[in-house]
């Protein structure tokens, strides 16, 4: 698949329906822009890929929805050069979204098959600022903590105490977490070792975060 002034065009489009949606940051609007979305998805949805909608990618995971990842991306207020640690790098779709804003970015994955295509997907891209792991999402990389922002990807029933240490002080965790059956998007801000801020945003739906590598 190759990336055409097409499909270009639908991304111009994809880009100011996020910004009806509210979506304000301009970096983040620019990596959507720039971001060749229908080559992280199966050719089968190359016509509809930049719909703002989430898709299948196998091992009954998802590409989330653009407004999703830019809601998120926007949260996390990314500085250039931050260690931002995601948890579920699916597609790779949003990591290479944090990647061309300029973050450092150290993502995992337990389904290692989406980890390795994704790998391909941060190589073909040239996004040498990824780092890609196959590891449970509950534990973190505490090798690589501490970290300036961390994001997660799926629906989680708490927030894991890993991430919680893994965090800096004076860093943010963008979370969705479970209440009923849908997910409230949370961003807890790390004031002191044990202590947290919590700001409550809108429902989404997003995948289960599971333990354990697949």
């Amino acid at each position: 698949m190759k990336d055409t002034y097409r499909h270009k065009g639908l991304r111009r489009k994809l880009v100011a329906t996020i910004q009806q949606k509210g979506i304000t940051s301009q970096p983040v609007l620019d990596a959507i822009g720039q971001l060749p979305r229908h080559l992280f998805l199966d050719k089968s949805f190359e016509e509809i890929a930049y719909e703002d909608k989430a898709f299948p990618i196998g091992k009954e995971q998802t590409i989330s929805q653009p407004f999703t990842v830019a809601f998120q991306t926007e949260l996390l207020e990314l500085k250039k050069r931050e260690k931002v640690l995601e948890i579920g790098t699916g597609s790779g779709y949003q990591a290479a979204i944090l990647a061309i804003i300029g973050a450092r970015v150290f993502t995992v994955e337990r389904h290692e098959e989406l980890l390795l295509k994704a790998k391909d997907m941060f190589d073909l891209f040239q996004l040498g600022n990824i780092r890609a792991y196959f590891r449970d999402g509950y534990k973190g990389l505490p090798e690589f903590a501490p970290f300036d922002k961390i994001i997660v990807t799926a629906a989680a029933p708490f927030v894991p105490e890993a991430l919680k240490k893994q965090l800096k002080v004076g860093g943010k965790l963008i979370i969705p977490l479970s209440i009923g059956s849908e997910q409230e998007m949370q961003r807890w801000t790390k004031i002191a070792d044990e202590e947290f801020e919590i700001e409550r945003f809108q429902k989404f739906r997003f995948v289960p975060f599971l333990k354990g590598k697949a």
